[in-house]
């Protein structure tokens, strides 16, 4: 059985049209695309693309593994569908995201990169104290924004994601 091809949206804005026929895509990204290239949304609606929605369950596995590699503090609610996406659909991510990439590596999932050379060694993340560099709980939420992770509770000072070793 061939592989399905689930895209980010850098291969939404960069890849011709034709070269993406037949992919699944996100339902989310369409507003991505449109707030920042308007005019290839009008080229993306009449391709031939997918545009679907991961189940809750397979949002959940990607959750859950994103929370156990620490990756999920600098994760988009659309980058978590993607992953979702490729596993429900046992797809290869085409993504220049190195979170995604690391996430993809840690879960067994094929990826490629769109136009990047891609990560060449695993990590995990680790969510620690910039004052007294105790270790925090990781989140079980996706943000954007590092003030989002909150505070110490030992010392009151901005919790920081931190590369683990």
């Amino acid at each position: 059985m061939e592989s399905v091809d689930v895209l980010d949206t850098s291969a939404l804005i960069s890849w011709p049209v034709e070269r993406m026929s037949g992919a699944v895509v996100l339902e989310g990204q369409k507003g991505e695309v449109e707030r920042k290239f308007p005019e290839r949304m009008i080229s993306l609606e009449v391709s031939d693309l997918n545009w679907e929605t991961p189940t809750d369950e397979s949002v959940e596995i990607a959750r859950k593994l994103a929370s156990k590699t620490g990756d999920i503090s600098g994760l988009s609610s659309i980058d978590l569908g993607l992953l979702a996406l490729a596993i429900e659909k046992n797809g290869r991510l085409h993504t220049d995201d190195y979170r995604l990439q690391n996430l993809c590596k840690n879960a067994g999932v094929e990826w490629l990169p769109v136009e990047t050379g891609g990560i060449s060694s695993v990590w995990k993340w680790e969510v620690r104290c910039s004052g007294c560099q105790s270790k925090a709980e990781q989140p079980n939420f996706v943000t954007l924004k590092k003030e989002e992770l909150g505070e110490c509770q030992d010392c009151g000072a901005p919790l920081r994601v931190k590369k683990m070793g």
